[in-house]
């Protein structure tokens, strides 16, 4: 005997087993959701922390790696200036003596090299100043000198060898004479030009444990001109490099 399920009875059945699987599937939507929300979160943490992460381990890496020690020299030299061009006419060569440091520029090849320089010449005016009336020969002129430059330098082995260019001024002094004839007084007096210069040049180096002995050659040039004439010169110096990184380390901390 055969019985058959009322319309609506199928009805309801089919609408149950329906919003069964609705729900099912529904849930299992929004777990995957879920997941993927918190996957989302974590990941985002995880480039929030990720700079911190970086700049831990650059501080740790720099911490690691030992310092230069070869940071900061003290420079000093003694040599010749010797003047070119219509220089020469009215200066002559005559000792000079300098003293600087050189800095180097973190990690690499470049260096900072501030320097004071004096220069002596041999003086011969060749007219006499407005209100003077007697030349001068023979006489001395000396230049007082600052300038900062920025080099490069290589090294192999023991021998180094660098060049620099940079700019700085200072005072030269050049001797003028005035004389009375009726009272048959003369007066010495130093004329003060000021001037600013440009300055380039290089040099060789050799290591003894914490010292650098250098030959150094530079061309300089002023941006004025005394008795009506340009300034050049080229200072020839033989020196030393005193290793004082330790100090200088000390210093800076």
């Amino acid at each position: 005997m055969c019985y058959r399920l009322p319309s609506a009875l199928k009805q309801f059945n089919t609408n149950y087993f329906t919003e069964r699987l609705f729900l099912k599937r529904r849930k299992k939507a929004e777990t995957h959701i879920l997941s993927m929300t918190d996957q989302a979160l974590r990941f985002l943490r995880f480039l929030t922390i990720l700079p911190f992460i970086s700049i831990i381990s650059q501080n740790l890496s720099a911490q690691e790696t030992p310092v230069r020690e070869d940071k900061f020299y003290s420079v000093s030299g003694f040599g010749f200036a010797f003047p070119i061009g219509e220089t020469r006419d009215y200066l002559g060569p005559k000792f000079s003596t300098s003293i600087g440091g050189l800095l180097a520029l973190g990690r690499s090849n470049f260096f900072l090299y501030p320097k004071a320089s004096l220069h002596a010449y041999v003086f011969d005016e060749i007219t006499p100043d407005k209100g003077y009336t007697t030349v001068i020969k023979d006489s001395r002129a000396t230049t007082y000198l600052a300038s900062m430059a920025i080099g490069y330098r290589k090294t192999s082995g023991r021998l180094g060898y660098y060049g620099f260019l940079g700019g700085g001024g200072g005072l030269i002094l050049s001797p003028r004479v005035k004389l009375d004839a009726l009272n048959q007084i003369a007066t010495l007096n130093n004329k003060v030009n000021g001037m600013s210069i440009i300055e380039t040049g290089g040099g060789i180096d050799y290591g003894l444990g914490f010292t650098l002995i250098f030959f150094e050659a530079s061309y300089m040039r002023g941006f004025g001109k005394i008795q009506d004439k340009v300034f050049q010169s080229i200072p020839i110096t033989f020196g030393m490099k005193t290793n004082l990184s330790k100090v200088f380390y000390k210093l800076v901390k």
